[in-house]
């Protein structure tokens, strides 16, 4: 119950029935909060309803209202999210550990029924799925039976925590992609509970939780670790925030899709420097943008790096409300609340104050793809043969370079070209050509295919063509394009090239009906886009293998071969261990690229192919135009399938219903077990936490470079028969072929430790031992006795651990940056490593390791591993934490004979009290039990 110093309790009456609001109103006589962008808004009222005097207080209240738009953040605040939203490869650790704090809370004398979420908490099955199978009618059915068949043991837990659990609810696999799900069915933009209406915010276990903004939704990706506590009733530390208003200007030009807008503006945001702040978007430009469009651009938000990327309640938020089938009294309180409470947008709401504006015309807004290593690194398509050929020089004769160099080689996209695709309604403005490139002698390396077809392949061959991902699946225009160029394909005798991996793994079964209905979907599987799956496939790294024959040429050789995905992810060994380079894009480009069969090709000046008159057929011909994609998705999307494929959403199959699960409040560990252990985190856990100490003679587990994401730190993908985690599994009677991926054992810590900093892109500066070249992948050199040798990070690990000796681990820019994966946390802390310092951090996995008691320490401006002339062989000494009342800000750093000041990034005071705790999954469980 709310304090309400400020008076702000009331009513609202909406169709006869009555609800307790907290009115932000109620400050307007003494704060200007008219002024507060939406985002500040909903964070008010969040306050407003929770203040209780100790982790919200008025003052908390207060400084909100008086926002400084221009200040550096400094004021904690306590978020206290409506709900929690889970994925199965981050939530199932998350139920793995609260099952081992009901076993601890034993321990401490408590309750076990005392672990329960006390916040919705609602987890969607959706990345166990693979593309093993593809290109066949029974690609769907054989793939959902092999995800099956491999998580059957981690189904069966998640099933038993549905039973155990209250408040938990799980959407069974083969439904559809967790962001699709919640934007399409589980947001409700306004909450009730007991009778209380408020704004519906939520944190998620993925980082892509941003893509309900578009709903204007408040949400954003925590850690597991976090969503742990929050289900469990903690509020979400945060600093009060910048917000960057983003005004939106005009329409989308004639062959831009709503693709091509994301990865303009990501482009925009992540050279802007958004890190830790709100993106708010605003401007006449709203009201042509469908509430799909807004959702991609919302669900990119971790590529630009902001904590969210937010769209006010409009007038599209409900029509999209009830084009999507939610109630009609739901999407009446909706605009009502939205009203009464100064949260609607239209022609006429004011321009709130923003910390900084920037501004995007529509119109400017060109075909574009990103690659070949990250979401930001927009390329026009105009230029998107000379990039390639560009990275590919930087790419190929330097086996031992820094990995940083290529990707910012580049050349640079003109922001406010207008060259569009085809002209109808439009006149083609500026060059009609791409960007003039030199000849490059091609590789051609012949090999035949398992049906006997003999080809070529060759550096930049697309290998992998994947419509996948929340990012797009979820926005019927670009997937109903991608279907008519399909039609138009086909229809000129085009076909895939046969070296393509095709694949369609749409978010919902919405997408595959009204590609159904509007008579697509023959045109789609005619070219091999047969789904496969309703999942993350591609873009989380479940693409499946490559068939073996091209496997083997690529390796054999070397080639750098491409992958093509409408997806929002694309570092390096993330989609598929044999491809170097991966490039995102439109589905309809996805198409027309695995048509093409090669990345090394201009689009605009050069044929797809040729037709049964040998005719060559160019991309203009086969793009579809707008009014065409917008008259059919007319036609097609229609209010009754939302309704009908979620009718029976949390039903599952005769596969999901027919488990035997097990029962009771205590989860039953089988010691056996490769999929589901108990995590030793909270083995022998006292009453109280230790003394904080100094971290005394370290050595360094590795030095790392800038860019070094969550996918070179935590184990995903597939798991290699002679890495330490393939061997764990081959030890304990695990053939090859079942490993499955480490996503799906992430309830095993004993898997997920080994595959810690195994990543066969991860470069390890400390890695070479007596001047042998820097090898790629998770190696380190052992340090002991004066002598070097070159072990698996790992196996490094347990030595020092033996031993007793700290690790750390050193860094440069944007360290952690990639999705929310705890185990990139868990894993680092499992390892024995203290400390990271480096030069920067990306706000999840930085405050992951603080949930994990790693200590993130960040070198002084000016300071970096070379400037302070650091090997990584040197030892380390953390010094100020022994005897302190709180950590500082700012502590010594030893490294023999050399000294150094670095700043501490634990941010706000409860972080503090996090890692004073040993961690937050400790300090939760003792505050519990302190409670009786």
């Amino acid at each position: 119950m709310s304090e309400n110093s400020f008076g702000a309790r009331g009513k609202l009456t909406v169709a006869d029935r009555s609800y307790e609001i907290f009115r932000l109103e109620a400050l307007q006589d003494r704060y200007d909060i008219a002024r507060l962008p939406f985002s500040l808004k909903v964070l008010l009222e969040n306050l407003l309803r929770t203040e209780d005097g100790e982790a919200v207080r008025a003052p908390d209240i207060e400084a909100l209202a008086r926002w400084d738009a221009h200040a550096e953040p400094e004021h904690e605040i306590a978020f206290t999210p409506a709900r929690v939203l889970m994925q199965d490869f981050t939530g199932v650790p998350a139920i793995v550990d609260l099952a081992a704090m009901r076993d601890a809370i034993l321990v401490l004398g408590g309750d076990p029924e005392m672990i329960n979420p006390l916040v919705p908490a609602e987890l969607v099955i959706d990345h166990s799925v693979q593309v093993d199978v593809f290109g066949s009618s029974l690609a769907f059915a054989r793939n959902a039976e092999l995800e099956f068949e491999r998580n059957r043991e981690r189904y069966a837990f998640l099933r038993w925590g549905q039973g155990a659990f209250h408040n938990f609810r799980v959407v069974p696999p083969d439904t559809g992609i967790v962001h699709q799900v919640n934007l399409e069915y589980l947001a409700r933009v306004v909450f009730v509970s007991d009778g209380v209406a408020y704004p519906d915010t939520l944190v998620g276990t993925d980082s892509h939780t941003t893509m309900i903004n578009g709903l204007g939704v408040l949400g954003w990706g925590f850690g597991g670790i976090e969503a742990e506590a929050a289900m469990l009733g903690q509020p979400m530390s945060m600093l009060i925030p910048q917000v960057i208003g983003f005004r939106l200007t005009g329409e989308l030009h004639e062959g831009a899709t709503a693709t091509d807008l994301v990865l303009t503006v990501t482009e925009i945001l992540r050279a802007h420097g958004v890190v830790g702040k709100f993106v708010e978007f605003y401007g006449e430009g709203l009201a042509n943008l469908p509430l799909a469009d807004r959702a991609t651009i919302g669900n990119m938000s971790p590529e630009f790096g902001s904590t969210c990327a937010i769209f006010p309640i409009d007038a599209e938020t409900l029509r999209y409300l009830e084009f999507s089938g939610r109630p009609s009294e739901q999407i009446t309180l909706v605009e009502a609340y939205a009203k009464e409470q100064g949260m609607w947008h239209d022609e006429s709401s004011a321009e709130p104050t923003f910390s900084e504006r920037l501004e995007l015309r529509l119109e400017d807004v060109v075909p574009s793809i990103a690659g070949p290593r990250r979401p930001q690194d927009r390329v026009s398509l105009t230029e998107s043969k000379a990039a390639f050929r560009l990275a590919l020089e930087g790419l190929l004769p330097s086996e031992d370079a820094e990995d940083e160099a290529v990707a910012d080689s580049f050349p640079a996209s003109d922001p406010v070209s207008t060259h569009v695709l085809n002209g109808v309604g439009n006149e083609p403005q500026g060059d009609t050509g791409g960007t003039q490139v030199a000849e490059r002698e091609p590789t051609a390396i012949p090999m035949t295919l398992a049906d006997g077809t003999e080809v070529d392949l060759d550096h930049g061959h697309v290998v992998i063509a994947a419509i996948t991902s929340c990012t797009n699946t979820s926005n019927p225009s670009v997937m109903i394009g991608a279907g008519i160029l399909a039609r138009n394909a086909v229809q000129r005798g085009l076909t895939v090239k046969p070296w393509v991996k095709t694949s369609l793994a749409p978010g919902s079964k919405v997408v595959t009906e009204y590609l159904e209905r509007a008579g697509l979907t023959e045109y789609l599987d005619a070219l091999g886009f047969n789904l496969v799956g309703y999942g993350c496939t591609t873009c989380i790294g479940n693409s499946g293998p490559l068939p073996e024959e091209i496997s083997d040429v690529v390796g054999a050789e070397d080639l750098a071969v491409v992958s093509v995905l409408s997806g929002n992810r694309n570092f390096e060994g993330r989609i598929n261990p044999d491809v170097k380079m991966n490039y995102l894009a439109s589905p309809p480009l996805c198409v027309a690229y695995a048509i093409a069969g090669t990345m090394d090709i201009d689009l605009y000046d050069e044929p797809l192919g040729e037709d049964e008159h040998g005719a060559g057929v160019f991309l203009k011909d086969l793009w579809p135009t707008a009014a065409e994609v917008a008259a059919t998705v007319e036609d097609a999307v229609q209010s009754d399938m939302f309704r009908k494929s979620y009718a029976e959403v949390f039903d599952g199959d005769e596969r999901w219903t027919s488990m035997e699960v097990p029962s009771g409040e205590l989860f039953a560990w089988d010691p056996d077990s490769t999929y589901v252990r108990q995590p030793p985190f909270l083995d022998g856990l006292d009453p109280e936490p230790p003394q904080i100490a100094d971290i005394v003679d370290a050595r360094v587990l590795a030095v790392l470079g800038d860019s070094v994401t969550t996918d070179h730190i935590s184990p995903a993908g597939s798991i290699k028969r002679d890495s330490p985690a393939g061997r764990y599994l081959t030890d304990h009677g695990v053939a090859p072929r079942d490993f499955n991926s480490y996503g799906s054992r992430r309830g095993n810590h004993e898997v997920m430790m080994r595959g810690t900093f195994a990543n066969i892109r991860l470069r390890n500066r400390l890695a070479c031992a007596d001047g042998t070249p820097l090898p790629e992948g998770g190696f380190t050199v052992y340090l002991a006795d004066g002598g070097e040798e070159q072990l698996t990070i790992y196996d490094a690990a347990m030595r020092y651990l033996e031993h007793g000796t700290p690790l750390v681990v050193l860094a440069g820019k944007e360290y952690g940056s990639g999705s929310s994966r705890d185990w990139a946390a868990k894993g680092t802390r499992l390892l024995g490593v203290r400390a990271v310092i480096a030069e920067s951090f990306e706000r999840i996995h930085r405050s992951n390791l603080v949930g994990m008691g790693v200590l993130p320490l960040q070198f002084k401006p000016g300071d970096s591993v070379a400037a302070l002339g650091l090997t990584g062989r040197e030892q380390f000494t953390i010094a100020g934490l022994a005897g302190a009342d709180q950590i500082p800000r700012e502590l010594t750093v030893r490294a023999d004979g050399s000294e150094f000041t670095v700043t501490v990034r634990i941010d706000t005071p409860r972080e503090q009290r996090y890692f004073a705790g040993g961690g937050i999954l400790q300090f939760v469980l003792r505050e519990l039990a302190a409670r009786g």
